[in-house]
């Protein structure tokens, strides 16, 4: 079932950028109501994604059918920080993917909603992802075929920032401008937060940028919150031919709501009905009766 709200904003161009914030904004909502009916969740980081997650498949960059979710040509989206399911779930369902009234079962027992994606139980998950440092090498395993079948379909893969801790990221990393894989766009969730503690106090990072290009990849920081930045920056591809992309998308965890924004404790956090009520207000949504 789709949205008609969301039929709207498919196909929206750099100036309907407050129609994707509004969108953005009843995605962070929903992930919020949906950490809050299980009591578990990645809180932070749905709500630091949500603007990204909402250019991609209601800004209409991404190529996809949620009536054929497996059409051959569509684009692959690879949700590598699959922890961060409320707003992954939230997105899929506004793009039309699975009736929104699923989402008030997430994570109950037998549900389609698990705690991380599951390609063989939803529509519109391209890849099981939840071991955090996965999802790059699957998506350079998609760009490859693409490109050895000679098609041109792009593969999107979003990372949590401190998920570039892994190493296996790198070795994908090494493998994609190997390859001259310029149909391959990795997206950085840099809300500079992770599990227990800020990136820098855990493991420096910066300068980040740097560290990509060196692998090889063309690289480009935008604020992660701007739908008109991220709208032109994803009508730009590929940034450089023969070299894969990196957009270092800069972000605040805990986006939109200020009970949760840069807070490492809500990484992990659940919202109360108090927070839900504060959300809805400062998120600018209604409360569905």
């Amino acid at each position: 079932m789709s949205n008609p709200m969301v039929k709207e904003a498919v196909g929206y161009t750099i100036e309907h950028s407050a129609q994707l914030q509004r969108l953005a904004n009843q995605i962070r909502f929903s992930a919020l109501t949906m950490t809050n009916h299980s009591g578990l969740g990645h809180t932070g980081g749905d709500l630091s994604s949500a603007d990204i997650l909402a250019t991609l498949y209601l800004g209409g960059v991404l190529q996809v059918n949620p009536d054929e979710p497996m059409w051959p040509q569509r684009d692959r989206f690879i949700m590598s920080k699959g922890h961060c399911s409320g707003a992954f779930y939230s997105t899929l369902a506004f793009r039309g993917f699975f009736p929104r009234a699923m989402l008030g079962t997430f994570m109950d027992p037998l549900s389609m909603l698990n705690g991380h994606p599951d390609r063989n139980k939803l529509s519109g998950v391209e890849a099981n992802t939840g071991p955090l440092g996965h999802g790059l090498p699957i998506a350079v395993g998609c760009a490859l075929a693409a490109r050895m079948r000679g098609e041109s379909w792009r593969t999107f893969v979003l990372t949590g920032d401190g998920e570039l801790q892994e190493g296996s990221n790198w070795e994908a990393a090494l493998t994609a401008q190997q390859y001259s894989l310029d149909n391959l766009i990795v997206i950085v969730d840099r809300n500079r937060i992770q599990q227990g503690d800020f990136t820098e106090l855990t493991i420096r990072m910066d300068p980040l940028g740097a560290k990509w290009s060196a692998f090889g990849f063309a690289v480009t920081e935008v604020d992660g919150h701007d739908h008109t930045a991220l709208l032109s920056c994803f009508t730009s591809l590929p940034l450089e031919k023969g070299k894969p992309t990196c957009i270092i998308a800069n972000t605040i965890k805990g986006k939109g709501v200020s009970f949760a924004e840069n807070k490492p404790a809500w990484h992990h956090g659940v919202p109360t009905k108090e927070h839900l009520a504060l959300a809805a207000i400062e998120l600018g949504v209604e409360v569905p009766q």
